[in-house]
This record gives structure tokens, sequence and C-alpha cells, in this order.
């Protein structure tokens, strides 16, 4: 509606009266301009201007006297100082004639003190008020066009500009929870496989200990994604340094156990040690047993843990509180799924060769 009633003061023969440019319009008039309104949607947005000090209102309600005479709610300059404003800066022929109240914007024009009341009713600072300004003048000194009220026109530039603003930060500022599905997004996978040459598989393990962590936690962030990049990086930098380096396989011995860099690495991905110590003895059997060979058991060892915590998870979601008391009890739940025998060894343990 303000932008409507300042387009309307514009093209049309305003009255001086105190200091403001009024401007009455009948039934007719708002119908024709504001036809997407009914008459208690008019007297409803009026009379909010009217209450925001925006707009001066002389009429009665208007369901009750079909006119709105107003004016906006800042001193217009006379007709004189306006022809006095044109003569001084002469347009073409077409474009001389200016109505009365009507000016160019002054490169140094300012906002005064009534306007910056109104938009610190909004909550807008005033320095934000302020870095509006230069663009505003730029803008309408290029279009060198002729308005009735600039403080009517800033008041709605600025509005808009801190609506834009909080609409922003409310986007980027939204934090949430993660959840059970949660994966990282194509640009983190970018980051890491590409510039920090992490292997894809890798990745793909670390997302349910991620997950399980937070979710107990409880914690909500709007950067999981750039979490996930340091949780991995840790990851993978110390997963490099438990890589054993020999390019011919061998079996693996009866006494096998996983270095320290293996246990970094678990401690890293928030897994406990003292499960992870506890798949060994069957670990070892299992690929003693297949009578195999591979050029490194820590990272075989490494994944083996990884999968079995991430499936020990999802069977926590369903049994929680079963969980939280053998953890306390230093006991597994023999209802839970968390050993190599309860699923087929094969699929979980050679599912990826980590040493490839």
């Amino acid at each position: 509606m303000v932008s409507i009633l300042a387009e309307l003061l514009d093209h049309r023969d305003g009255n001086h009266d105190q200091g403001y440019l009024w401007l009455r319009l009948t039934e007719d008039s708002i119908q024709r301009f504001m036809p997407f309104w009914t008459e208690h949607d008019i007297q409803r947005i009026s009379k909010n201007l009217a209450d925001t000090g925006i707009l001066l209102i002389h009429s009665a309600p208007y369901t009750r006297s079909r006119e709105l005479h107003f004016a906006f709610n800042e001193q217009a300059p006379s007709s004189q100082g306006a022809e006095f404003h044109t003569e001084q800066a002469p347009r073409p022929p077409a474009m001389q004639t200016i109505k009365p109240g009507a000016n160019r914007i002054a490169p140094n024009w300012q906002p005064n003190g009534d306007l910056i009341k109104q938009l610190g009713q909004h909550s807008i600072p005033v320095e934000f008020v302020y870095e509006q300004l230069p663009e505003f003048i730029t803008y309408w000194s290029e279009r060198d066009e002729p308005h009735h009220s600039w403080g009517s026109k800033f008041l709605k530039q600025v509005l808009r500009k801190w609506r834009e603003r909080q609409s922003e930060f409310g986007r980027r500022d939204q934090e949430i929870a993660i959840f059970s599905g949660w994966q990282p997004s194509q640009d983190a996978l970018d980051i890491m496989i590409r510039q920090a040459q992490v292997n894809p598989a890798f990745i793909d393990d670390a997302v349910p200990e991620f997950v399980l962590y937070w979710q107990e936690r409880g914690e909500k962030s709007r950067a999981w994604n750039s979490k996930f990049i340091q949780h991995v990086r840790r990851q993978w930098a110390r997963y490099n340094s438990a890589l054993e380096h020999e390019t011919e396989p061998r079996r693996i011995p009866p006494n096998w156990q996983p270095n320290d860099d293996v246990f970094d690495v678990l401690k890293l991905a928030n897994i406990d040690l003292a499960f992870a110590r506890g798949l060994v003895p069957e670990f070892v059997l299992f690929w003693r047993d297949g009578n195999q060979v591979h050029t490194s058991w820590n990272t075989k060892f490494l994944q083996h843990a990884k999968y079995h915590w991430a499936r020990r998870h999802q069977l926590t979601i369903k049994n929680t509180h079963s969980l939280q008391a053998a953890h306390h009890a230093g006991q597994q739940n023999p209802s839970l799924t968390s050993r190599t025998r309860d699923r087929s060894l094969v699929d979980d343990l050679t599912d990826r060769s980590w040493a490839s």
C-alpha cells in the first residue's frame, strides 16, 4: 500500500497543508488501483500504517467514509522549492514539468530523525540503515526521477533489505539435529575425495560412527558437513600412519594384535575401545581358519571394527535402555547382534579390501 500511495502522490495533484502533501482518494480510485483488497483490508492496512507513523490520515475509517484522505508523515517541500530545484538542474522539455511537492533526490540527502525512529521500531540497527544510503542515492540519482517523499521510498528500501537479511540469516543459522539417515553432501564428498584424497570406502564407514556420536550428544548444528570433513580428515591422517607398507601378503599370526595406531583411529571415531578389543580373538580365528593372506591386517581389522560398531548402533536405536545398562555393567547384551558369528563372516570381513 505504501508503494501504491506514493506512486499516486507522484502522479496526482495533492494539497499542501501544515507542511504535508495531502491526497484524497475516492472509493472508485481505491477499487481501481487496489482491487486485490477488500474494504476491510483497506481500513486495516491504512490504520496499521497510521499507527506505525508512516501515514497521517484525516478521513474517517474507510468502511464508513469510503475515502482515504492521507499524507506521508514527512514534511514535504513547497512547490516554489521544487520549481527552484528544476531551475538548478534543467531537464529535457518532455520532462520539465514537476508536480507540486515532487523533487529529485539531492546528492547529500539524509533520512531525518523521525524516519530513523520509525525504522528503529522494526528493530533495525542505525548502522544498517546508513549502509543502505549510498546505494539508494546512487540508484535514484541515475534514474533522475522526481518524487514527493524520498523518506517513504528510503523506508521501503530499508525494510525490504532488512527482511532479506533476516531471511538469509534465518536460513544460514538454522540449527538442526543430526538424523539416522544423514549423509554428507556432494560438495563435502568432493572436498574429501579430490582435495584430501580420502578413500571413498573409508568415508562410507565413517558416517555411522559420526551419526551415532552426535545423536547421543543430542546437539544441533548448522554445519554438519564441516564437522564431518574435520572428523574424517583426522581419522584419515591416523589411518595412513597405521598402514603396513609391506608389499608381500602374509597370513595373520596366531597372537596377532592391532597396533596402537589402530586404536588411535578407533578413538578418533568415538568407538569404544573395549568393544573393539573384544572383536580381536574371533577376527584372528576366522582369518587363521580361512588361511588367507593380506598385506595389512591392521587396516582389515579397522574396517571390521567400524562395520560392527555401526551395526551395533542400528540395534541400539531399538534397544537404547538395554545397551546403556549393559555398558554401565561392563557386559555385552546377548540380545544385541555385536559379534561376528551373528552374521556371515565372509560378508562382514571380505566386502572390501583396505590394503588395495
